[in-house]
């Protein structure tokens, strides 16, 4: 299955406006004239109108276009949209002027225009930190209905077709929460399963990963699996959530069977939830690395709407990958 091709058609069927803060940083610059001229998104880039023309004409860059740029120091939405923010912030001591300064930043200018209904998504992080991209969005945004944490999923293709979704598995936590809760463990579970239909298109099949299979060891670790496991399954009935799973009872059939027969999940898992940040994140670069598997992430997960942050590393084709799957999130917020 080419999934990245099909997010990529998903996007094209469906155009959503999509804001690009770093809009004079140059891998976003290049991405965003794939985006456009492959009709994937419409695209906002923020930043001086002059400087980012400059850098697309020396590039040859020929998508972009001034009416694709807002400035957010001369913008005629600036004041509409400081006024919103002191509104969201005055009761945590902003003041109009400090609001009227904030819009100028183009992370909280591209969340007062999803805010205010101007746009669907935002994508950031190549020159930004992981913190300055959630914090405007936390602030502005906030969480989705019935969350309360935000979270990082990872998509990871594998040769090894006979695990997941013909090698699709989609993992979570792996990106920002050290040490979750029980509530915030249900909530990742949910929050990844959701991911999975959403960007991947298939139904999820959560499994809450531990050391122990039903039971198989005692320890207060996997009684916090168990009991994030009951409230995954309380909180999204419709979702097939099983746990506590070691990951080979998770993904292998003739284990899953052995181990715990008639689970919905077990043996046939295409979404992954880790216990904790440390365990998911390392077991995602290990197959990444030592098997080979394409990883796509990390997509932040449980904001009301789609604020993705990429890594600073990142590639040209990283940005466009991201931006259709932006894209896709915000498909998937709609319905």
């Amino acid at each position: 299955m080419d999934l990245l091709g099909e997010i990529k058609k998903r996007a094209q069927a469906n155009l959503q406006h999509i804001v690009l803060p770093e809009g004079n940083e140059p891998r976003t610059l290049e991405a965003a004239n794939r985006v456009l001229r492959d009709k994937v998104a419409k695209l906002t880039l923020l930043g001086n109108v002059d400087e980012i023309m400059g850098m697309a004409r020396q590039k040859g860059l020929e998508m972009i276009t001034p009416e694709n740029i807002i400035d957010p120091k001369t913008s005629e939405k600036a004041e509409e949209y400081a006024s919103l923010l002191f509104e969201l912030r005055k009761n945590k001591g902003m003041s109009i002027e400090e609001a009227r300064q904030k819009v100028q930043d183009p992370l909280y200018f591209g969340c007062l225009m999803i805010k205010s209904g101007h746009a669907d998504g935002q994508l950031a992080g190549a020159i930004n930190t992981t913190g300055n991209v959630l914090r405007p969005a936390l602030q502005i945004i906030k969480t989705a209905k019935g969350f309360s944490c935000v979270s990082g999923a990872m998509i990871l293709i594998s040769n090894q077709e006979q695990f997941g979704e013909e090698g699709i598995v989609v993992c979570g936590d792996i990106a920002v929460l050290p040490q979750p809760t029980t509530d915030d463990l249900a909530q990742i579970a949910v929050a990844t399963g959701r991911t999975m239909k959403a960007i991947c298109g298939f139904e999820p099949r959560v499994a809450m990963l531990s050391f122990s299979t039903k039971g198989s060891a005692k320890n207060e670790l996997v009684d916090r699996v168990v009991e994030a496991t009951k409230k995954a399954q309380e909180m999204a009935p419709e979702m097939m959530i099983d746990g506590e799973l070691q990951a080979d009872a998770a993904l292998v059939e003739a284990v899953g069977s052995l181990k715990c027969p008639g689970s919905p999940v077990a043996g046939k898992a295409n979404t992954l939830v880790f216990p904790s940040l440390e365990t998911g994140n390392i077991a995602y670069k290990l197959v990444q690395r030592l098997g080979g598997a394409i990883a796509i992430g990390p997509i932040l997960q449980g904001i009301a709407a789609p604020i993705n942050d990429l890594s600073r590393g990142c590639s040209v084709e990283d940005v466009e990958k991201m931006i259709a799957i932006t894209c896709n999130q915000a498909i998937a917020a709609k319905k």
